[in-house]
């Protein structure tokens, strides 16, 4: 007989002993691959196809390009790293299968995932079952860190209340407090115009709206009920794909000349998407390529073009800071299992290199919320080059935007 080649890892590593019986029993020789020579398995969740595709093959990218500078580097723990992506095809059923294969089947160590917010929190029930360390590069809901927040999950993306937050002054001040909204009828639409609603009504604003279904084509209906209420703005919280056919339409009936246009997310993959004249309004945004006083992000941009031959996005740096965030927590925790990721990471600051921008950013201890600058501005068609598409005016400390860890209603409870 052949020598039989068992591969070992983590997880079977203790069975060791009933395998190196059956060898014995087989008559042939036990061959042991040193733990050292296993890869770290991360396992990522995102909707590659549907309306919210172009966000999430950015995050991938991001990832991917991290994982090969990490790689290159020596890995994490002295191990290279392997990322693992499944399609959850924008379906929650779908995205909760593809979690549990990962941890199951592909044995995992790590769960990034996902875009939509619903899928990311149905995930975040299967990762909190099995204590598998879990970050949400880009699903915003807000009770994903705060009512419904668990100890093994971390957020990279802003909160809704965050988005909003930081935008509504200037929308407010700018324009006026009559407003109309366009939302998706999702958990990410909801929260976001909760918060909206909130902020506006503190300013003794107004509003109207309509929420559709998150892979609406037409807008006309809705659209001719917005002109009818003469908003001073219209907000278009719709994304992707159904983001960039409503401000096509919008544009298309000439609504650009009768009332401002604005937004929490106006992102760069759905700006690009985007004719001229629908590249316009006062957005948020949740990280942005042009900094030309930060030398790390003048670094990073180069680097990123040369290597993705793209500029990079927020997206694109949500997926990057996810996989450096799980080199930073395993080298503090000397460690790969949830519990100590996750205790390591409270309250860790992102070195410049991985934060991007200026000042500190951590993840605060509290709710594991990433609290980065929001960069406030406007958003126009080219000026400098094909990707100068938006100028900030204004950074928002994150824990300006987020309130406190009592406001997001978080009650952390430890693993057993």
């Amino acid at each position: 007989m052949g020598t039989i080649r068992l591969s070992i890892n983590r997880r079977t590593l203790i069975k060791s002993g009933v395998a190196l019986a059956s060898s014995q029993v087989l008559g042939a020789p036990f061959v042991v691959r040193s733990l050292a020579d296993e890869p770290i398995k991360i396992g990522m969740v995102d909707p590659l196809t549907g309306v919210l595709s172009a966000l999430a093959q950015s995050e991938v990218d991001g990832a991917r390009y991290a994982e090969a500078e990490i790689n290159k580097k020596g890995g994490i723990l002295g191990r290279q790293v392997q990322l693992l992506v499944e399609d959850s095809a924008n379906d929650v059923g779908t995205g909760v299968q593809k979690t549990r294969k990962l941890i199951d089947r592909d044995n995992v160590s790590v769960i990034f995932g996902d875009v939509n917010s619903g899928i990311a929190y149905a995930m975040s029930q299967v990762t909190n079952e099995k204590k598998v360390f879990h970050i949400v590069p880009g699903g915003h809901t807000d009770p994903i860190t705060g009512a419904n927040c668990k100890w093994n999950v971390f957020r990279i993306c802003n909160t809704t209340t965050m988005d909003a937050n930081a935008i509504t002054p200037e929308l407010v001040k700018k324009f006026g407090k009559k407003w109309f909204f366009i939302t998706p009828d999702y958990a990410y639409g909801h929260t976001l115009q909760d918060a909206f609603i909130k902020a506006l009504k503190k300013a003794g604003g107004e509003f109207q709206g309509d929420m559709l279904p998150i892979n609406n084509t037409d807008f006309s209906a809705t659209l001719i009920k917005a002109k009818a209420y003469k908003p001073n703005v219209l907000l278009n919280n719709m994304g992707g794909l159904t983001q960039i056919n409503c401000m096509k339409q919008f544009t298309q009936f000439g609504m650009q000349k009768e009332m401002a246009l604005g937004g929490a997310l106006f992102e760069l993959e759905s700006i690009k998407g985007c004719p001229p004249d629908a590249q316009t309004g006062w957005w948020t945004m949740e990280w942005w390529w042009n900094q030309p006083k930060v030398p790390e992000v003048v670094k990073f941009v180069s680097d990123f073009r040369s290597a993705r031959k793209k500029t990079p996005s927020a997206r694109d740096w949500f997926g990057y800071v996810a996989m450096h965030t799980v080199r930073l927590a395993a080298e503090r925790a000397k460690s790969l299992e949830g519990p100590k990721l996750a205790k390591a990471l409270e309250d860790l600051e992102l070195p410049p290199d991985v934060a991007l921008q200026p000042g500190k950013v951590r993840y605060r201890a509290g709710d594991h919320e990433l609290m980065p600058n929001l960069f406030v501005g406007e958003v126009h068609p080219p000026k400098s080059e094909p990707d100068d598409l938006f100028t900030p005016a204004a950074l928002v400390p994150g824990e300006e935007a987020a309130g406190s860890v009592a406001d997001t209603g978080c009650k952390m409870v430890e693993p057993a």
